[in-house]
């Protein structure tokens, strides 16, 4: 197990604990020697009684309330936006400083928007609640910061291919159904998306905007800017939902003032934290979904000149979006928080 170095305790809760994301966050915790005191796992009334493995035992799910939140420092929640809207005060309020993976608070500019590798020094302004961004906003960051920290981006194009996994666990099954359904010569069912998405993709169905941009690019757009701490970077984005069970792909071009040669792009990624470089050119072997599936690292490659602007880079990028997209960036914020003394929450926010 991975050691953290923390030499106190905590009391932790996981909101959501029986979704894909709670799964995961269950096991990245014990897997990283998270130092934990007490472990809560909340959920809905219907999950209330069930019981989930966290290293060698079984411990109990119970409903959310508000009196579930007493004596806990840390809330990992991960149940969705209204859940979160609900219980996210509410836990703040009884002393717990909360993590949320939902896109209630991201963009309250009272919230911190944190990704470690980027931006660790947001974490210190919270105010109680600290926001877990976007998937895909994560995995762009963690591979474009390093190279922004050298030179600032000037522009932002960005494709993404996402699995399945980024509409939970249902979503996953519901995927592995369809597939059965199309071989077996029946026709697929859709519940948790509109439209088949075995052997088949279409662009993400979040709501659109009037500028013709759905809510998920949207999310990218804004995201990168608050974690960057920058509105001057200009960025664009087209989200894409593909048959993939797990990790999300991307497709971007960085456009810089100057020239970015691939060559030093590609020593600056390799010696970056949360990245791995892959490539190799003669097998045209770069990064893919399925190796990323399950990995911590954010696997980027494929890094070369944009031949049709002399300032433009284009890299390519794979991830876990349960993991690092989600679960492993709240678990290292929480890390974060206790190895910088950043638990305590302000009187003023808990009154609130």
């Amino acid at each position: 197990m991975e050691d953290t170095n923390l030499s106190q305790s905590y009391r932790v809760a996981i909101l959501g604990a029986t979704g894909a994301v709670g799964a995961e966050l269950l096991e990245l915790l014990y897997s990283r020697n998270f130092p934990i005191s007490e472990l809560k796992l909340l959920a809905s009334e219907r999950s209330a009684g069930t019981t989930l493995p966290f290293g060698g035992e079984m411990l109990p799910v119970e409903a959310v309330s508000a009196r579930a939140f007493d004596n806990v420092d840390i809330v990992l929640a991960s149940a969705g936006g209204s859940t979160s809207k609900l219980w996210a005060p509410k836990a703040v309020a009884a002393g717990a400083v909360v993590i949320d993976n939902s896109s209630a608070f991201r963009m309250d500019a009272t919230v911190p928007l944190v990704v470690p590798e980027v931006n660790p020094q947001a974490a210190a302004s919270h105010r109680g609640i600290i926001a877990n961004p976007n998937c895909t906003t994560i995995l762009m960051a963690v591979a474009v910061w390093p190279l922004h920290k050298v030179r600032p981006v000037k522009r932002i194009v960005v494709a993404t291919y996402q699995s399945a996994s980024g509409a939970g666990a249902r979503a996953m099954e519901e995927m592995k159904a369809q597939a059965r359904a199309i071989l077996a010569g029946e026709t697929p069912k859709t519940d948790i998306f509109p439209y088949p998405l075995a052997f088949n993709l279409f662009p993400h169905n979040t709501p659109i905007n009037d500028l013709g941009y759905c809510e998920e690019e949207m999310k990218m757009v804004n995201e990168t800017r608050k974690i960057f701490g920058t509105d001057e970077i200009k960025i664009t984005a087209t989200c894409v939902r593909v048959p993939v069970l797990r990790a999300h792909s991307e497709a971007i071009n960085l456009e810089f003032a100057e020239p970015f040669s691939p060559i030093e792009a590609r020593e600056i990624l390799k010696g970056a934290i949360g990245v791995k470089l892959v490539e190799d050119w003669q097998a045209n072997y770069f990064p893919m979904p399925s190796e990323a599936s399950g990995k911590d690292d954010v696997l980027v490659g494929r890094i070369r000149q944009d031949i049709s602007h002399p300032c433009g880079l284009e890299i390519w990028v794979c991830g876990d979006q349960i993991r690092k997209g989600a679960a492993l960036n709240a678990v290292q914020i929480a890390e974060l928080l206790a190895q910088k003394d950043l638990l305590g929450v302000p009187a003023a926010a808990a009154s609130n």
